[in-house]
């Protein structure tokens, strides 16, 4: 995870530097030191601090960083997170991209914890997906992991998740269990296997076959999903998904499931409105 990190941070100064950051070079003294504050303008729920203090520090290891609210707080406007001191050209050719990483993660994190509390008092726990920014997942996940909600497998690579395409070109569900357990006895892989059924036959059929360890319930109705969970009797872990929304997401949890899986956590979140500004 570090690794990918890291190389995150080399493309996004990449992209954002060029061969040179031309207005700071040709406006402020090489020698120039100064102070900048991370002001917080909106309320929501801080992500981000720790990769923010591996953006300053990679650019360079000189940047003096006092964190003041960690990860995981909620904050207000007028709160400030943290102080950077160091070299004033530094400051300005690292504020952009420690924003862009504090707005998203802090947006991310802040809905999940509205969710999170939507769900108080169930079992139910929140889960994301793989609808992530392209290069930005791990930083993702981690923000919905600070607003307390739960990862999903991080990649095709960590789980095994038979979904409809996956059991219609295998030719069925029988072949596709079947087929995911053979494969991971022959590799070695210790995976989990979760299959999505998109209706009481699928699932009767999942019920009948076994073998796996989570069944995903795709655009069930809450009646639907109460029913469902019922028939698979807790020998399976359950997660719903689907044309869930936020005024639906109780009705589901109420059922009894064990996650509900949204997708709206990453793919469709506003920044929390935040500045970085001398001092």
């Amino acid at each position: 995870m570090n690794e990918l990190i890291d190389k995150l941070i080399d493309l996004a100064f990449a992209e954002d530097i060029g061969d040179g950051d031309h207005t700071t070079l040709s406006s402020i003294p090489q020698a120039a030191m100064g102070k900048s504050k991370l002001l917080i303008k909106e309320n929501g729920v801080l992500a981000g601090i720790e990769i923010a203090k591996e953006v300053f520090h990679r650019f360079d290891p000189e940047m003096k960083v006092e964190v003041f609210i960690e990860d995981g707080t909620e904050v207000k406007p007028g709160d400030i997170a943290m102080v950077v001191e160091g070299k004033v050209q530094s400051l300005l050719q690292t504020e952009r991209l420690m924003l862009n990483i504090m707005q998203r993660m802090s947006g991310i994190a802040t809905m999940t914890r509205n969710y999170v509390r939507q769900l108080e008092g169930t079992q139910t726990r929140v889960l994301d997906t793989r609808k992530t920014t392209p290069g930005m997942r791990m930083l993702e996940k981690m923000a919905v992991k600070i607003g307390g909600g739960v990862n999903h497998r991080i990649g095709l690579f960590d789980m095994i998740l038979l979904k409809d395409n996956h059991v219609d070109f295998a030719g069925g569900i029988e072949k596709a269990i079947t087929g995911a357990k053979n494969y991971c006895k022959e590799k070695g892989k210790d995976l989990k296997i979760e299959i999505e059924v998109r209706n009481f036959n699928e699932l009767e059929e999942v019920l009948r076959i076994g073998g796996v360890d989570r069944i995903m319930l795709d655009n069930f109705t809450p009646e639907d999903t109460c029913k469902a969970v019922q028939m698979i009797g807790g020998r399976y872990e359950t997660e719903s998904s689907g044309g869930i929304t936020f005024d639906t997401l109780r009705d589901y949890a109420e059922c009894g499931v064990d996650f509900i899986s949204v997708g709206a956590l990453t793919h469709s979140v506003k920044g929390l409105d935040m500045s970085f500004k001398a001092c």
